[in-house]
C-alpha cells in the first residue's frame, strides 16, 4: 500500500473511530468548520461543484454560485459527519432522523411480490435513508459499492454499510447484475445511486439541457425482472431531520426494443432527479465531472 493510500485509509478510520464519539452539536460545528475551510481554499472539488451548479442554476452569477458552493460543501460535510456517527446512533435516532413524503409508494412497493428498485442521485445522505429503511421499515436491501482504493478503505465502507443492515456487492467483477436480478425475482429490495455513469455502457440523457450518461442498470433490471423502478430524492433543511420524497414508479414502455425502452426509462429517471436537484441544488454532492462536454478534452479543461 502506498503512503497516500495509508494516509487516506487512516483518515477515514480516524473519522469512524473519533467523530462518532463526539456530541452531535460538536460534530455539526466541526463539519461546518471543515466545509468552510475547504470552500475558502477553492480547490478542485469546490470549483467543479460550482461549475456543476452553473448548469443547475443557469441564471446564477458568480456571487450566487459562490453561495451555492459554500452551502454545498456544508451539506457534503454534514453527510460525512452523519455517516461517521451513524453506527453509534440508536435505532430511535435513525427512525426519527428521516422524514419522507409519499412513503406509501415505497411501502406499497415493498408489499408487492414484484421486487422494488429505488434509484437515487447523490443528494443529502443516502446511507441514512438506507438505515431508515432497514430500521423503521424493517426491510433489508441489496446495494452496490464502487471498489475504492486502497482496498482497506473499500472494506471499511462495506463493513459500515453492512452494519447498517445492507447487503453490499462490488460494482466491478461482473456478478453484481445477476445477484441483483435474483434478489428482485425473489421480491426483494434493491437501492442504487444512479445519477453518474462514466462507463461505455451508460445511457445518454438530457440533463439540465446538456448530454450526460447515467447507468442503464436500474432500467434493465426493471425490464428483466418485472420489478418496480422508483426514484427517490433527498435534501436537508435547517433541522437535524433529513427530508425526502418517494416518486411514483417509472413504467416500462409498451413498445420498443430493450435499448429503446432503457433509454426512455433512464431519461424519465434523469427528469425526476433534475427536478429534485433544481429544488435543492446545494444538497447535490457532485464534485466530479458529469456532463459529456466536460469529459471531452477538445472542449477545454474540466
Amino acid at each position: 500500500m502506498s503512503t497516500a493510500d495509508r494516509l487516506t485509509d487512516g483518515l477515514y478510520g480516524l473519522g469512524w473511530s473519533t467523530v462518532k464519539k463526539l456530541p452531535e452539536p460538536v460534530a455539526v460545528r466541526l463539519g461546518r468548520s471543515i466545509a468552510d475551510l475547504a470552500w475558502r481554499q477553492r480547490g478542485k472539488g469546490v470549483l467543479r461543484l460550482e461549475a456543476n451548479y452553473a448548469r443547475v442554476v443557469p441564471d446564477a452569477g458568480p456571487e450566487r454560485l459562490a453561495e451555492l458552493s459554500r452551502a454545498g460543501m456544508r451539506s457534503y460535510l454534514r453527510y460525512w459527519m452523519e455517516s461517521f456517527r451513524l453506527p453509534a446512533w440508536s435505532a430511535e435516532r435513525v427512525r426519527t432522523g428521516f422524514d419522507c413524503t409519499d412513503v406509501h409508494h415505497l411501502t406499497d412497493g415493498i408489499a408487492s411480490p414484484r421486487g422494488l428498485i429505488l434509484a437515487l442521485p447523490h443528494m443529502a445522505n443516502w446511507d441514512l435513508a438506507g438505515a431508515w429503511v432497514t430500521t423503521k421499515l424493517q426491510t433489508p436491501f441489496t446495494t452496490v459499492a464502487e471498489r475504492l482504493k486502497p482496498e482497506t478503505l473499500y472494506d471499511r465502507f462495506v463493513a459500515y454499510r453492512e452494519g447498517l443492515g445492507m447487503e453490499v456487492l462490488p460494482h466491478s467483477g461482473g456478478t453484481a447484475f445477476g445477484t441483483l436480478a435474483r434478489r428482485l425475482r425473489d421480491g426483494g429490495l434493491v437501492c442504487l445511486v444512479a445519477d453518474r455513469d462514466l462507463s461505455a455502457s451508460g445511457v445518454e440523457v438530457d440533463f439540465f439541457g446538456e448530454r450526460t450518461r447515467m447507468p442503464a442498470g436500474p432500467a434493465l433490471l426493471a425490464q428483466q425482472t418485472g420489478a418496480l423502478l422508483m426514484p427517490v430524492t433527498l435534501w436537508y433543511d435547517d433541522s437535524p431531520v433529513m427530508k425526502g420524497q418517494v416518486h411514483p414508479p417509472i413504467e416500462v414502455p409498451e413498445t420498443g426494443n430493450r435499448a429503446e425502452k432503457t433509454s426512455v426509462m433512464t431519461q424519465a429517471l434523469a427528469d425526476v432527479f433534475a427536478k429534485g436537484i433544481a429544488d435543492h441544488p446545494e444538497d447535490w454532492h457532485m464534485l466530479q465531472r458529469l456532463w459529456l462536454a466536460d469529459l471531452d478534452p477538445a472542449k477545454g479543461p474540466s
